[in-house]
């Protein structure tokens, strides 16, 4: 069981139909006993870094969230969610996160070329760094969908993969039970999908 954690942020129904179609038994929940009798964690996000990470904290699920992947349980951030995995963001002041992963996310604006539109809207290439279980069935070249203005920054411990959009910028972060990518699977058609199952087959 997958449990997709609810808290008031995120594409939620997409996601869960994606989840569906690769076969997944997944739950959509914001209850602390589901999300701890599940198998695995999902933590979809859309929005601004500080409102999402407040919603967190107001339902106490940041603290369910740590404690699940400090005993081990696999977790797969999606866009915001995957930014929510990190130390820290610097979008629209600073704001702590998780702190599952070192790193900080960091705005596009200065670090980008003048001629680059923000936010970063479309399909872009992936470039694997390293092999994990979510990417087994995922080549370098393969095209996936992103939404964003901000990435994350100084995580070198957990790059995945990286994008080319005016210069080099996280795309997908792993290490150990920890996951997330920064564009959207639900979104980047059989590529996404593809990783959805990878999750969902993932085993020790």
């Amino acid at each position: 069981m997958i449990a997709i954690i609810d808290y008031g942020v995120g594409n939620l129904f997409s996601l869960s139909s994606s989840l569906k179609a690769v076969g997944a038994d997944t739950v959509l929940t914001s209850d602390p006993d589901e999300i701890r009798a599940a198998d695995k964690i999902i933590l979809p996000g859309v929005g601004a870094f500080g409102d999402a990470r407040q919603k967190l904290c107001d339902t106490g699920l940041d603290r369910v969230v740590i404690e699940e992947v400090k005993k081990g349980k696999k977790i797969f951030g999606i866009c915001l969610g995957m930014q929510l995995l990190f130390e820290k963001s610097f979008e629209y002041g600073e704001h702590e996160g998780l702190g599952l992963l070192k790193g900080a996310v960091v705005p596009m604006e200065g670090k980008i070329p003048v001629d680059f539109k923000i936010p970063h809207i479309g399909w872009n290439a992936l470039d694997k760094k390293k092999e994990h279980p979510i990417f087994k069935y995922i080549k370098t070249g393969d095209f996936v969908y992103f939404v964003h203005s901000y990435f994350a920054a100084d995580c070198d411990d957990s790059l995945l993969a990286t994008t080319d959009y005016g210069r080099e910028m996280t795309a997908a972060v792993a290490l150990n039970n920890v996951t997330g990518t920064q564009f959207h699977p639900e979104k980047s058609g059989e590529v996404g999908l593809s990783i959805l199952r990878a999750f969902n087959e993932w085993e020790d």
